[in-house]
């Protein structure tokens, strides 16, 4: 006679604590290895984008559009591996920096550190006033400033600049728009100002000296 019996069921064990415990951990363990993969995945592409490709090329000079950047704008670029401000100072931006009062609050305002070029000892620390050109790196602990904008650019960072300039996010130093330090600020030096000429109005070529100039990066008193 045929066994008509329904055939026995398989049903799901039920999870011990040890069990769900485990498994817990297991998840914790993979959202974990993800987010740290995601993060990688962001960061080396930056890292390498800061890195020179080759010891030959680290040392090449870099060439930079200026024709498109409007007053009161910056742009950044990567010269040896460091970030460098370019910032088209707008008529405004170059009567500030004229100011008695500004120079007032400045821990360096005549810039006597050797933190810049002979040919940029001056009161815009650049080869012109329209342009400044600074590498982005404060000489506290080494994290990159942002540009404020002075009031109405930007609001949002305006209040970390008075009259506009650079704050730095990790400390809370500040520099003018000519890249010198406020008094009382955690920093010690000015922005440093790296090597370059114009070979035309609107090109910056950084990692050059003007002709009959001679300035070399590496003796500056600290980046």
């Amino acid at each position: 006679m045929e066994n008509t019996s329904p055939a026995p069921q398989n049903t799901p064990e039920t999870d011990t604590p040890e069990h769900t415990a485990g498994r817990r951990d297991f998840l914790g363990m993979v959202t974990t290895a993800g987010a740290v993969t995601g993060v990688a995945a962001c960061t080396i592409p930056f890292l390498e984008s800061l890195a020179p490709q080759d010891s030959a090329s680290a040392h090449l000079p870099v060439d930079v559009d200026l024709s498109k950047l409007a007053p009161g704008q910056q742009t950044t670029v990567v010269w040896q591996g460091k970030p460098v401000f370019i910032l088209h100072r707008t008529p405004e931006d170059i009567a500030k920096l004229q100011d008695a009062a500004l120079t007032d609050r400045l821990r360096d305002g005549d810039s006597h550190d050797l933190q810049q070029p002979a040919y940029a000892k001056n009161w815009h620390r650049s080869l012109t006033p329209e342009y400044g050109v600074y590498v982005g790196i404060c000489t506290h602990l080494g994290c990159v400033p942002s540009y404020a904008p002075a009031p109405g650019g930007a609001p949002a960072e305006a209040k970390a600049a008075p009259a506009g300039g650079y704050a730095c996010p990790c400390h809370g130093s500040k520099f003018d728009l000519a890249g010198r330090v406020f008094k009382g600020a955690p920093a010690p030096y000015n922005l440093p100002v790296p090597p370059y000429f114009m070979p035309n109005p609107t090109t910056i070529r950084l990692g050059e000296n003007p002709k009959g100039q001679d300035f070399d990066f590496s003796t500056i008193v600290q980046i």
